[in-house]
């Protein structure tokens, strides 16, 4: 029965989640549409409101196309993979409801950040496609090398807090916010989270200009839904995140939801705004300037606790 009530309880967080996903897409056409001085989808429904749902419709109802020298198997369960890992990374969520919250969550998170690697790379290399194999190999380097950086972070505030479960965050931040006191890390952790989920200016695993579309250019209706999906629940979760390890709100505060929509307005504004990197330079600013950043502040972190416990005990 506890098993079932668990099923169910899941069941209703990824429809949420995909619903979430809906909506981020349309709220990132208008603040696109707005920051470039046009009104963006405001036909299809009220203001615009189902065009979401009317994209799903039209990608999932087009004709497969499968090249014929892919991989075929690899090559068609790659996006699934894909969505499958962003979906299952959400259950690590402080939700105080009972939900799927475990104490060992931040771990959990890790192994799936790792994992989330190993489909952009399949989906590459099983299309056969030299301009998706290009993109498949950048968006791996990239991943790997701003990943360091966000587990060094993230192990910062866990030798602080003193345990991997992310509702831990939620209790030590009652009285002042861990962004307050690391604005720097903070500024790191985000610009981070926007390489991981190869967004603007760090897209370079999509870059249109030089890779057509990169690891996912042989994708087309259904796959390459999946993909689109996979990677906006990806933001959203990285959002989310953000907000309960740096501004120490739970899901089940209002304020919350509030902080969340901000974080992803952020997400939206700098693709608007900033040009693409040079790939040099991404890499540059990933292994000479964040990681020793992050280093210096573990190392920071760790002589904090150290002081406490001497003074204390």
């Amino acid at each position: 029965m506890m098993m079932m009530v668990e099923v169910m309880n899941y069941l209703v967080l990824i429809i949420c989640v995909l619903i979430g996903v809906a909506f981020v897409t349309l709220l990132e056409r208008k603040i696109l549409g707005y920051v470039q001085i046009r009104k963006g989808p405001n036909k299809v429904g009220f203001n615009g409101v189902l065009q979401p749902f009317s994209d799903a419709i039209k990608l999932f109802t087009k004709e497969q196309t499968v090249p014929m020298i892919s991989n075929f198997m690899v090559y068609y369960l790659s996006p699934v993979f894909s969505l499958f890992i962003s979906m299952v990374v959400w259950s690590v969520m402080p939700y105080e409801t009972g939900l799927l919250s475990f104490n060992m969550s931040v771990l959990f998170f890790f192994c799936c950040l790792g994992m989330g690697v190993y489909s952009t790379m399949i989906a590459g290399w099983a299309s056969n496609c030299k301009y998706s194999l290009l993109g498949g190999l950048r968006a791996v380097a990239q991943t790997i090398s701003y990943e360091v950086s966000l587990a060094l972070i993230l192990l910062s505030f866990i030798i602080l807090i003193g345990g991997f479960s992310l509702e831990l965050f939620c209790v030590y931040q009652k009285n002042v916010w861990f962004m307050i006191i690391s604005i720097p890390l903070s500024l790191v952790w985000f610009s981070s989270s926007l390489a991981e989920t190869n967004r603007t200016p760090f897209d370079f695993a999509e870059g249109e200009s030089e890779l057509v579309s990169g690891f996912n250019t042989e994708y087309g209706s259904g796959g390459f839904a999946l993909i689109f999906m996979a990677e906006y629940a990806s933001i959203l979760f990285m959002s989310m995140l953000f907000v309960v390890v740096f501004l120490g709100s739970g899901p089940c505060s209002s304020i919350f939801y509030l902080k969340l929509t901000l974080v992803g307005f952020v997400f939206v504004w700098v693709r608007g705004t900033l040009p693409r990197l040079r790939y040099d330079k991404l890499m540059y600013l990933a292994w000479k300037s964040y990681l020793p950043v992050s280093i210096n502040y573990m190392f920071f972190f760790v002589g904090v606790k150290v002081l406490i416990f001497t003074l204390f005990l």
